[in-house]
């Protein structure tokens, strides 16, 4: 099989006005080519008024290249970059409503946590709530390891993120800013 038509994951960091809608017609531009959101998270920014959306996908490279074309044209949207895994630094957060009785025996929940680099948030006599910041494998890993002992709730967010690269938003604005400037100043002949 072709590298081009491997799928893998990539994660989209989209920058934004605060404008609605803008996720509506995100959600077009992926659904129009059949690509399905893994995860999304929205946020601020280092830039004051500017928001980050991240997109987690599985598609090919020829076809995320299209997509971060397609979503760049958005009037909206100020930048969007696409990294692979090895690009970005990136967490999730999951939070485990277990029943206290199940955990109580003996060592167990020390025994977890620690095991885990996890944290209890709350405790009280029917339940308590576990906190696990980290990639998708081990939060699973700790979901497997709680659920027999009474998983009450279980929630995730979707991947937080930021690149590798020296080079930041406020770079690109600033060029962004200085392009548009130079293409309205009138020309002296």
């Amino acid at each position: 099989m072709e590298l081009k038509t491997m799928k893998q994951e990539y994660t989209i960091s989209l920058f934004t006005e605060d404008h609605i809608g803008i996720l509506g017609q995100i959600t077009i531009i992926l659904t129009r080519r059949q690509i399905n959101i893994d995860s999304f998270t929205a946020s601020e920014s280092a830039v004051k008024g500017v928001y980050l959306l991240t997109i987690v996908v599985k598609t090919t490279d020829e076809m995320i290249q299209k997509v971060a074309r397609q979503m760049e044209k958005l009037i909206d949207v100020l930048k969007v970059f696409v990294h692979t895994d090895d690009q970005i630094i990136y967490q999730e957060i999951a939070l485990f409503k277990v029943t206290t009785n199940g955990l109580m025996s003996g060592n167990v929940i020390d025994h977890i946590v620690r095991a885990h680099n996890a944290k209890i948030l709350e405790v009280s006599p029917e339940y308590m709530v576990i906190e696990k910041t980290g990639h998708k494998t081990e939060i699973a890993e700790l979901l497997n390891q709680l659920e027999p002992f009474g998983l009450l709730q279980f929630a995730k967010s979707g991947r937080v993120a930021i690149t590798k690269q020296v080079k930041e938003l406020n770079s690109y604005l600033k060029e962004m800013d200085e392009a548009n400037r130079f293409k309205t100043e009138p020309t002296l002949n």
